[in-house]
C-alpha cells in the first residue's frame, strides 16, 4: 500500500516527536510490527528479521541506505556510479567493493549476504547476482528501487517525490528503521528550490553521438526539470530514458542542455559532439555554453534527487541567458 506523501509541517512535527523517543539507527519503525510482505516490482519481500549483512548494486541503493545510517550493514558494493557526496563520504569509507559491473551470482554468495538491494530489475539474472526466485530459495531477501520496476503494473505513470518517499518507508520498514528525520530532510531541501518561471526548454542529455540517449518524459530527469522550471523537449516520450534523433533536437532548439557526467560519457564528451556536428553547433545552447552538469549517480531516482535538482536551479539561476 502506498505510504501517504505527509506535508512539511507534519513531518517536521513527527520527527521533533521522534527525537523524545527512539532516532537510533536501530530503533524500530512503528510500521515493521505488521510484518507485511512488500510487493516490490511483482516480487514479495518479507518483513521480518532487519538485513544485517547486505549487497548493494547500484549508487542509488548504497546511497539510500548511508541516507537512512545503515552503512554497516553493507558487506559489499557493485556497479556503482560515481563518488557518494561528502556528507556520507565517512561512512561510505572503506566499503567493500566486489564488482565494477553487476557481480556473478559466486562473487554474491562469496559475502554471504541475507539481503540485496539493486538499483536495477535486470540486475537480477542468472548471468549476473542471480534471479531472484534463486536467491529466495537460498534465504537471501532482494529488493529494487521501485522506480526501475519494469512491468506496466509496477512502473511508475509518472515519478513523483512522493514515489522516493515511499521507497524511504519501504526500505526503513525492511530494515526496523525511522524514516521520519531522512524524509523532513528531503522535503526541506526541495521547499527550497525556486523553480524558474522563464518557461525555458531543455535537452537532457544523457550519452550518444549519433543517437542521443535523452531523459524522456517520465523518470527522474522530468521530475528534477519539472522541479527547477525547465520544459524537457522530451517530455512526450513515455520513459524513463529514450533514444531520440537529432532532428528533433535541432527543431526545439533547447534554451538550456543538460549534461549528464558519468565516467563512460564525460561531459567534455557531449560538448565535443554538440559543437563537433555543425547542425547541432548551431544551437543556440551549444553557441552560447548554456550547459548545466548533474553526475550519472544523481540523475537515477533516489535519496540525491531532490539534492540534484537542488543544484540544478543553482546553476540554472547563475547561467547567464543575456
Amino acid at each position: 500500500m502506498p505510504r501517504p506523501l505527509l506535508t512539511l509541517s507534519l513531518l517536521a512535527s513527527a520527527a521533533l516527536l521522534l527525537t523524545g523517543c527512539a532516532t537510533a539507527a536501530g530503533a524500530p519503525s512503528p510500521s515493521t510490527t505488521n510484518a507485511v510482505p512488500i510487493d516490490n516490482c511483482g516480487v514479495r519481500v518479507p518483513v521480518t528479521a532487519p538485513p544485517k549483512r547486505v549487497i548493494t548494486i547500484k549508487s542509488t541503493s548504497t546511497e539510500m541506505l548511508l541516507a537512512l545510517g545503515l552503512g554497516d550493514r553493507i558487506v559489499g558494493t557493485a556497479f556503482q556510479d560515481g563518488p557518494v557526496p561528502a556528507k556520507w563520504a565517512d561512512a561510505a569509507a572503506g566499503l567493500p567493493v566486489l564488482a565494477d559491473k553487476v557481480p556473478s551470482q559466486e562473487v554474491v554468495l562469496a559475502a554471504n549476504p541475507d539481503f540485496i538491494y539493486a538499483g536495477w530489475e535486470s540486475n537480477f539474472s542468472a548471468d549476473g547476482a542471480g534471479t531472484r526466485p534463486d536467491l529466495a530459495a537460498l534465504g537471501i531477501r532482494t529488493y529494487v528501487s521501485p522506480a526501475a520496476c519494469k512491468e506496466s503494473a509496477y512502473k511508475p505513470a509518472r515519478l513523483t517525490f512522493g514515489d522516493i518517499d515511499e521507497e524511504i518507508g519501504e526500505v526503513a520498514d525492511i530494515f526496523g528503521v525511522n524514516d521520519a528525520d531522512l524524509i523532513v530532510e528531503q522535503h526541506a531541501t526541495l521547499a527550497s528550490i525556486t523553480k524558474d518561471t522563464r518557461g525555458l526548454s531543455a535537452l537532457w542529455f544523457s550519452s550518444g553521438s549519433d543517437i542521443p540517449y535523452v531523459g524522456a518524459g517520465i523518470g527522474a530527469p522530468q521530475l528534477i526539470l519539472d522541479t527547477v522550471g525547465l520544459r524537457n523537449i522530451a517530455a512526450d516520450v513515455k520513459d524513463t530514458w529514450a533514444s531520440y534523433n537529432w532532428e528533433s533536437v535541432i527543431a526545439a532548439n533547447p534554451d538550456v542542455i543538460v549534461l549528464v557526467d558519468a565516467s563512460w560519457s564525460t561531459k567534455e564528451k557531449k560538448i565535443a559532439v554538440l559543437e563537433g556536428n555543425p547542425a547541432t553547433a548551431k544551437l543556440n545552447a551549444v553557441k552560447n555554453h548554456r550547459y548545466l552538469i548533474v553526475p550519472f549517480a544523481a540523475s537515477e531516482a533516489g535519496v540525491r534527487t531532490v539534492d540534484a535538482a537542488a543544484d540544478l536551479a543553482q546553476q540554472l539561476a547563475a547561467l547567464n541567458l543575456g
